[in-house]
């Protein structure tokens, strides 16, 4: 068995191909082609300051502690350091343009799309008989059970299970329109009457609505969502045309009686 294998350039192209991602890639080189225009355009520049913050950044979220962590993800990732700071350096670019574009329109666009933002925290237990559901929901009325005694027998996932149905924190997106619409009616807390769908039977009970502050992490929550619409559009209105090497078989049968 050999003990190294040759991998070329055509080869990736090819797999790439026949993997069906050249849509998304493509979709990605022509996003940073545009915010790199743009941002020259706009007379944007990161600074070695900015630079620095960012690999280190990056290092903290990929958990690169030590100088050898970083050289093995690099290796791992077949990257140099040259590519690193161009990683760096692009995220920074992205950041300060989207910044430049929308930042003036963060807040106002909150307040449109303010219920948007507001968010709940709930736990759920989806039933198949509606029957059963409705017995469960009267019995919580009660006080003859509790929410997390229905979770730990009716709940299949052990995971869900031990947290006693509890789903995280979600937003109208979240939830299919008929959870969300009664969800978001609650007087948390509170246990909402079962709700039938397709899927189930939903009881679920409504911790807590939330209501959103634009503090800094939702600005730059907006502030991207905007950044990405706009990338999106920018994208739409062209024709991504790929310059493809020919890797078909018969290229590569060319390619090796020439070698």
């Amino acid at each position: 068995m050999l003990n190294t294998l040759n991998i070329s350039a055509e080869d990736i192209i090819r797999n790439i191909q026949l993997s069906c991602e050249i849509p998304e890639v493509l979709e990605a080189i022509a996003k940073q082609q545009i915010i790199a225009q743009t941002a020259s355009e706009a007379g944007i520049t990161v600074s070695e300051e900015e630079l620095q913050q960012e690999g280190d950044n990056l290092r903290l979220e990929k958990k690169l502690v030590t100088a050898k962590d970083t050289w093995t993800w690099l290796k791992k990732h077949h990257l140099t350091l040259h590519d690193f700071e161009a990683i760096a350096r692009n995220n920074v670019l992205s950041r300060k343009l989207a910044a430049h574009l929308f930042g003036k329109q963060v807040e106002k666009y909150f307040y449109e799309h303010y219920l948007d933002y507001v968010t709940t925290a709930i736990y759920e237990v989806i039933l198949d008989d509606r029957d059963l559901a409705l017995e469960l929901f009267y019995a919580l009325q009660e006080g003859e059970i509790t929410f997390q005694e229905i979770a730990r027998q009716y709940i299949q996932d052990p995971e869900l299970r031990c947290a006693g149905g509890y789903k995280g924190i979600q937003t109208r997106k979240d939830l299919r329109p008929e959870i969300a619409a009664a969800v978001f009616a609650a007087k948390p807390p509170q246990t909402i009457k079962p709700i039938v769908t397709s899927k189930g039977v939903y009881l679920i009970w409504v911790e807590e609505i939330i209501q959103p502050e634009l503090d800094e992490n939702l600005h730059e929550k907006i502030r991207q969502e905007l950044f990405s619409l706009w990338l999106k559009q920018q994208i739409e209105t062209m024709e991504l045309v790929p310059q493809l090497i020919d890797t078909s078989p018969e290229r590569s049968e060319e390619l090796r009686k020439q070698a």
